[in-house]
């Protein structure tokens, strides 16, 4: 393993000192690029997913003050759909790209470690809200059934094990230069190249692996003849095989450039403008993927979108009143 001295480390705009022309016009066309990026994120995802995820809050909570009750998927959609609005209020750190966030390596750790915290949470309650659906298609095992049963026992889980790896990442960001000013994304560009490798795994490696055994499981094996069509399955749960599919993609693409800049660590190298720029676009890639799936939820999740199209119909009714108003004579 490599020094964990990244003192060295630094980003490429920020030593760029090349007298070629064509690097020049590269190193501007990708700035460009990621200014661009940030304000078609600020401007377009950013409101459309604070508002679908409001909505959504809405909608949940609503249900459970008239019923008193929440089914397990909608208390775990509900803890899904909070840390994915606590992530798009995070990302409000792109804003000054294509510069970066000034901030001390001690302010620039706890940003990552609520990020972390966000992620990891938001990707395992996933797992939980996939085995839940898996285990109402198929007979389930009574030690697994059990352990389902309580959704608030689930949520608690997924919440100190986030915990747990948010703060190991904490640890690996570096315990040197608190002081020091320097540029801070979500992900520092200064943490040890172990930060990555640990990222990369239970962050991405091992929840991929457990989605796609679902997803086989849920394909190959033969259901109970009391079970409802596989077809009708999906459609009564679309909103979570959409979202997975998104969160599989996106995360795909944001951790091959993780591990990408891991090995430009070990080779002690700090990489190119382009590096930089796949990099700066992963990260958006992730937290517009955050407001996707919000809306996704809002638009496929039975309730909501049983609750949204009764506000649409009310406003239809209510304009058509007023249109057939008689004029007295």
């Amino acid at each position: 393993m490599a020094s964990h001295n990244m003192t060295w480390l630094n980003y490429p705009s920020k030593n760029f000192a090349s007298s070629s022309p064509e690097e020049i016009e590269a190193f501007i066309a990708s700035q460009n690029i990621i200014s661009r990026l940030m304000h078609c994120y600020i401007a377009f995802f950013v409101p459309t997913g604070l508002t679908a995820g409001i909505c959504i809050l809405i909608v949940l909570i609503k249900n459970y003050l008239q019923h008193k009750s929440m089914e397990q998927l909608d208390l775990l959609l509900l803890h899904f759909t909070i840390s994915n609005i606590i992530m798009i209020f995070l990302s409000f750190t792109v804003i000054p790209r294509p510069d970066y966030l000034k901030a001390t390596h001690l302010a620039c750790s706890i940003l990552s470690f609520f990020f972390n915290f966000s992620y990891f949470n938001s990707q395992y309650v996933l797992l939980f809200i996939l085995l839940i659906l898996l285990l109402k298609r198929f007979l389930p095992m009574t030690a697994l059934c059990k352990a389902t049963q309580n959704p608030v026992s689930c949520v608690a889980f997924v919440l100190i094990y986030a915990f747990c790896l948010s703060l190991t990442e904490a640890v690996l960001v570096g315990t040197d230069n608190y002081h020091v000013e320097t540029e801070c994304q979500s992900d520092p560009l200064f943490a040890w190249p172990e930060y990555e490798i640990i990222k990369f795994t239970f962050g991405f490696g091992i929840p991929a692996f457990l989605q796609i055994l679902s997803f086989t499981v849920l394909f190959a094996k033969k259901a109970p003849a009391e079970a409802e069509d596989l077809r009708q399955h999906i459609r009564t749960y679309a909103a979570v095989f959409i979202i997975s599919i998104t969160i599989f993609i996106c995360h795909l693409f944001y951790n091959v450039m993780i591990l990408f800049r891991t090995t430009l660590k070990l080779q002690k190298s700090n990489g190119t403008p382009t590096n930089e720029l796949m990099m700066n676009i992963a990260e958006i890639v992730l937290f517009a993927e955050s407001c996707t799936t919000l809306v996704f939820i809002l638009c496929f999740h039975k309730p909501c979108k049983e609750r949204i199209l009764q506000v649409i119909h009310n406003c239809r009714r209510r304009n058509s009143t007023h249109n057939h108003l008689e004029i007295p004579v």
